[in-house]
């Protein structure tokens, strides 16, 4: 063999090793294991029956890893324009002039303002207050005032800065307390959004009757969703056809009703299609109807597309964020430990606008009591206005909020007692047949019990704290365990699922293949996997044969909003009924038979869709009749199930730097029924990573209602090395209003982290701490004050110190 020939064999070698690696990547990143595939790239089907249950590969897996997934910063449009938005740099004033400065070629740009607008100035969605561009006042930092457009995308931002505005400033108000206090008024009559009463047998007549009465106040600040593909939209504007927007979003239906006020067009003129989305968390459920308002006013009076895509800063500055809280609780206990009754105060800071502010308080009014029994409870619910940006959607949906005072509060009430952080906690959990704070009935056989002894066994939870008890002693830093027990409601609030009505559809194609039509969106958390798993179990088909059409609102039924962990347990058990239609429509047209191979089913479909054209079954939502919802008591079945879960979180603190560090954590949740382990698996590590940030790291800090850390440099979140193992377990118990007795699964783990976390940091240091996130210098702070208080009492001088 001569030198030449060598190389190029070597050559070759290294290439067929490179493609093999490459292939092996790919295979891990869809799958999470080093499966293979056959000669025609097909992976080896599961020798199971079942699909539901198993690991299948991603739908999307494969175009995301070697790069063909299109998202919306990808998408070129012929004539395409780029836009940007003027926001307002005042918190709360009246427009006095706007200039367009020298140095700009003003003539070549495309401007809009309010008076551009078609239809109603406003982003419908509850309720209208919010305007879609700024008129005569403005109301918080970032509000978008003007839009423009052109050809190059980089002369956007000196266009941008060179438009000035002048104002005359109005008093602003900037927290909870202030907006109570109404020394100004910034929204309705009384700067409160929404209230609620949930109201439980005789709260009034239990004080009396309590050994104790344990009071606490817990707040929780604002968190960014921080999505890795930033928001974005593209709007192409045909007098004939009306608007169309592509972008990354969550909820085409919202964008679809907000396009048809802001543009008076009739439901058959706009049309709303889902990129695929690098992440949401509930960042891109409600705020991509501003942003494609926003492009679809710039293509109207433009006549040609127009992209909006926002940088990390805007992004981050000017869209929603959770929901900042304040819970205060007092609580009467009997003598042995059981709670009583009691009085709790939930109240968000809602910003400047109503967005989804009464949804978000809904459900943490609901799950402020935790997977507690109350028998007599009164739960006063408030969102407030603020003249900060509005607050939204953000994963937990207000219940990470409430619970964290809830798991905080159980800590009090064990001190105070004198009963163990366990105890307090098994003396008063739900039980089958008790009813929630709502006076729901608990009807799944849950033992929360049970859960918890599996848990503190997973954990070593007995072993270490005796340990540590030890060490703590003799150690310069602190080690700590906290325990948080919780649940979470899958699936619209109440009478919400009810009011959706949502509808899906299965479609039989003419080759055999299926397709599932749903407004439910993929955005890396499962939807097209899943529910491919569930059509594909209802018909006794290959998973490989079914897939999701591109949510486009000219193509697929409002499924309802892809949020409040519906997606697996309503929309899938609809996909299961659906499909389960499909079948039966075979069979009873004698084309297929009850028991038929892939072949016999392909066969069948080629013949009926020959024979009568489309072929599609579809199925609406039609609520159960054990579950019933008063909106006017509020009261009632608030939720069709609940997940339950018990999260033990282990730490160190570190008192020369008095950073917390947590080293591992165990999560064990009960779920109704894993439909997909490894996607199951990755949403409980992600919610964690995510909590983790909420607990320690994540501050947006606030001067003026402005975030004043918008960058990723100085917004700081957790990493890799600062995250532990995260140790998941799953119990199933099923669920019968679930497809395959799935429940949600994908907001649960955003709840019990916080409080675990923070419950062990006080554990290691033996002081309360009932604010969120806890940094370092709020750690120095309380244990200073608490060296001085004790100093104090030594020296003779009183003085009193507490929690902060």
């Amino acid at each position: 063999m001569s030198l030449a020939d060598g190389n190029a064999l070597l050559i070759h070698i290294v290439k067929c090793f490179r493609s093999i690696v490459a292939q092996f990547v790919i295979n891990y990143a869809i799958h999470g294991s080093w499966c293979s595939a056959d000669s025609h790239g097909r992976y080896i089907e599961m020798n199971s029956e079942h699909i539901v249950g198993k690991g299948v590969p991603r739908k999307e897996g494969r175009d995301k890893v070697t790069g063909r997934s299109q998202y919306v910063d990808d998408m070129v449009l012929p004539n395409m324009l780029f836009g940007a938005t003027v926001r307002s740099q005042l918190p709360r004033g009246r427009i006095r002039k706007i200039t367009f400065g020298p140095g700009i070629p003003w003539d070549e740009f495309v401007i809009v303002s309010a008076k551009d607008v078609p239809g109603k100035n406003c982003i419908a969605l509850i309720g209208n207050d919010q305007p879609c561009l700024a008129n005569e006042f403005v109301n918080h930092p970032e509000e978008p005032i003007l839009l423009l457009a052109h050809s190059g995308r980089h002369l956007l931002p000196k266009a941008v800065e060179a438009v000035s505005i002048e104002y005359d400033p109005l008093p602003a108000i900037f927290t909870i307390e202030e907006s109570e206090r109404r020394s100004e008024i910034v929204w309705g009559d009384d700067n409160i959004f929404k209230t609620y009463l949930i109201e439980k047998g005789d709260v009034d007549g239990i004080w009396e009757k309590a050994e104790y009465i344990v009071e606490g106040e817990y707040t929780t600040g604002a968190q960014e969703q921080l999505y890795i593909e930033n928001n974005g939209m593209i709007a192409a504007f045909d007098a004939a056809q009306g608007i169309t927007v592509w972008g990354s979003l969550q909820c085409p239906y919202y964008i679809h009703k907000a396009l048809m006020a802001l543009c008076n067009l009739p439901a058959e003129k706009v049309r709303v299609v889902q990129m695929e989305t690098g992440g949401a968390f509930g960042g891109k459920e409600e705020y991509p109807s501003m942003i494609a308002a926003h492009a679809a006013l710039l293509a109207i009076k433009s006549g040609k597309p127009v992209k909006i895509i926002y940088d990390r800063m805007e992004d981050m500055a000017a869209t929603t964020k959770r929901h900042p809280s304040r819970t205060r609780h007092r609580t009467a206990v009997s003598k042995d430990g059981k709670i009583l009754g009691g009085e709790i105060e939930f109240t968000i800071d809602g910003g400047a606008y109503l967005t989804l502010s009464p949804v978000v308080l809904s459900r943490g009014a609901i799950h402020a009591g935790g997977p507690y029994y109350w028998p007599n409870v009164r739960i006063r619910a408030k969102a407030v206005a603020t003249n900060a940006p509005p607050h939204g959607a953000f994963r937990g949906f207000g219940a990470p909020q409430s619970l964290f005072a809830m798991e905080r509060h159980m800590d009090r009430i064990a001190q105070a007692v004198g009963l163990t952080l366990i105890e307090i906690r098994r003396r008063n959990f739900l039980q089958p047949g008790q009813t929630t704070t709502t006076e729901q009935v608990v009807r799944e056989p849950i033992d929360l019990g049970k859960l918890l002894d599996r848990a503190l066994k997973i954990s070593d939870y007995h072993l270490k704290k005796q340990r540590f008890a030890n060490e703590n002693r003799n150690r310069a830093d602190k080690k700590g365990m906290g325990i948080a027990a919780f649940l979470h409601g899958a699936g619209f609030t109440g009478s919400g699922e009810r009011h959706l009505s949502s509808i899906v559809g299965v479609e039989g194609c003419a080759d055999g293949s299926v397709r599932v039509l749903v407004s439910s969106t993929e955005f890396g958390q499962g939807t097209k996997t899943v529910l491919s798993q569930i059509a594909a179990e209802a018909l006794g088909l290959p998973y490989e044969i079914v897939s999701l059409a591109q949510p486009d609102t000219l193509e697929v039924p409002n499924s309802g909003p892809t949020v409040a962990s519906r997606t697996a347990m309503v929309v899938g058990k609809l996909v299961q009924s659906a499909a389960l239609g499909i079948k039966q429509t075979l069979i009873s047209s004698n084309l297929l038979r009850e028991n038929y191979s892939e072949y016999e089913f392909r066969a069948a479909c080629e013949r009926y869709v020959s024979k009568h054209g489309r072929f599609r079954c579809w199925s609406r939502y039609d609520a159960p009749s054990d579950i019933f919802w008063d909106d006017e008591k509020y009261r009632g079945e608030a939720y069709a199930a609940f997940a339950w879960a018990v999260y033990i979180a282990e730490v160190t603190v570190d008192l020369t730097t008095y950073s917390v560090s947590v080293d591992d954590f165990v999560a064990l949740q009960e779920v109704g029924k894993v439909l997909h382990p490894l996607l199951a698996k990755g949403q409980i590590i992600g919610g964690i990573a995510q909590a983790i940030g909420f607990a320690l790291y994540e501050k947006v800090v606030w001067q003026n209602g402005r975030m004043q850390n918008s960058q990723m440099t100085n917004y700081i979140i957790p990493t890799s090395s600062d995250l532990p193992p995260i140790r998941v377990f799953f119990e199933e118990l099923g669920n019968v209003h679930g497809a395959y007795g799935a429940k949600g699964i994908g907001e649960l783990p955003m709840d019990g982290p916080a409080p675990a976390i923070v419950n062990a940091v006080a554990d290691a240091l033996g002081i309360h701490f009932n604010s969120i996130p806890l940094l370092p210098e709020d750690i120095m702070d309380e244990l200073n004050m608490n060296e001085l208080a004790a100093s104090s009492q030594e020296s003779g001088v009183g003085s009193t110190s507490g929690g902060r």
